[in-house]
């Protein structure tokens, strides 16, 4: 294969069992949307069930009846919210989705079927501003749902919005949110109504705050090797930094070289002209790959463990390395862009100023996924 990715599951595994360690007896939820952050979401969605996952979570209900057709009986939750017409689909999956207000709980109640309970979490917006109740409106939804005789009440949640930083203000603002979700918890207790699973914790409140806990966990990008934020960061933190390894690796082929004499161009625009002669590569990986273009001038590949710079400006389906005048790559030699043996996602995320999520998110379907 000319361009792949190159997934680690032990990778993963190494991940998922070193955040278990961290948190002991609490609950971990996966998520697997957006193709398990670009990584597949079958395959991880295996792996984790084998690592000890309680559960999956999605963003869409296509990727949920995906996963089910697959032969994934674990509960899957439904993070985001679905239109109406998907009901039936949630249903027959057996999805579990977060609700949030009650004109869509009495919709999902008027759709289930007699003797049947469909699970679901509420979502108290503390402080991210998107979906989610208001906190103070929590109880009396949490009563809403009780009193539907097709819901269950399984789940309680709230999602962080700074919880990966250090910064003073920002982990201020974490407390405060973890404080209104708490009171709002209580609350619904305090009503006499079972809040069942309660969880808020991202990648960065399981790295930086063990208060934001509960009964689960739902690490994202930390699963997948990168962490946004260091616990190195914060003063007597209580526990020794978690060692993650990124999962994904993304691998060309040198399917071309060339000699490029002094003063020629090469690549679109002209961006990028030969001060001397030299070899040019091509690279059969561009931005319709999710190389992205804004790397342009600014990354490189490792070909035979030596580095070598892009040429010129990525196209959509081929990028350029500048080999220099004497080199001994070979034609059908592989190029490592990210990951490995070259920097990782997280590396050329920072250069193009973006995050590593979507780098690896963006990596095309068209990218075959290698599993080792």
């Amino acid at each position: 294969m000319r361009t792949r990715a190159i997934i680690h599951l032990d990778r993963f595994t190494g991940n998922f069992h070193a955040i278990k360690a961290r948190i002991g007896d609490k609950r971990i939820c996966v998520p697997v949307k957006a193709d398990a952050y670009g990584h597949g979401a079958l395959q991880i969605a295996r792996a984790s069930i084998e690592a000890g996952a309680f559960c999956l979570a999605i963003a869409t209900v296509t990727e949920g009846t995906e996963l089910r057709n697959a032969g994934i009986t674990a509960p899957i939750l439904l993070l985001s919210q679905p239109h109406p017409q998907e009901i039936p689909a949630i249903i027959a999956s057996g999805l579990t989705p977060f609700v949030s207000d009650l004109e869509f709980i009495e919709t999902l109640n008027t759709h289930t079927a007699p003797k049947t309970r469909l699970p679901v979490h509420l979502k108290i917006d503390t402080g991210m501003g998107r979906i989610g109740c208001p906190a103070e409106e929590a109880p009396a939804l949490a009563r809403s749902i009780a009193d539907c005789a097709g819901l269950q009440l399984e789940g309680i949640a709230t999602h962080l919005a700074v919880s990966d930083s250090a910064d003073p203000q920002d982990i201020a603002y974490t407390k405060k949110q973890l404080a209104r979700f708490r009171e709002a918890v209580a609350a619904i207790r305090d009503a006499g109504i079972d809040p069942g699973i309660v969880h808020a914790a991202n990648s960065g409140a399981v790295i930086l705050h063990p208060d934001a806990w509960f009964d689960m966990v739902r690490p994202g990008i930390s699963l997948y090797g990168y962490k946004q934020a260091e616990e190195s960061e914060i003063t007597d933190f209580p526990f020794e930094p978690l060692h993650l390894e990124p999962v994904m690796e993304l691998r060309s082929t040198v399917v071309l070289i060339k000699k490029v004499k002094k003063g020629e161009s090469v690549s679109y625009g002209r961006t990028w002209i030969a001060d001397t002669d030299t070899n040019i590569a091509v690279l059969p990986v561009g931005y319709a790959d999710g190389f992205p273009r804004l790397a342009s001038g600014k990354w490189q590949a490792v070909i035979g463990g030596n580095v070598y710079p892009l040429a010129g400006r990525i196209c959509m389906d081929q990028c350029l390395v500048n080999l220099g005048p004497e080199s001994k790559v070979r034609r059908w030699d592989e190029a490592i862009i990210f990951g490995g043996s070259a920097p990782d996602a997280a590396a050329l995320a920072r250069t193009v100023g973006t995050i590593p999520y979507e780098i690896t998110c963006n990596i095309n379907k068209r990218v075959p996924r290698v599993y080792i």
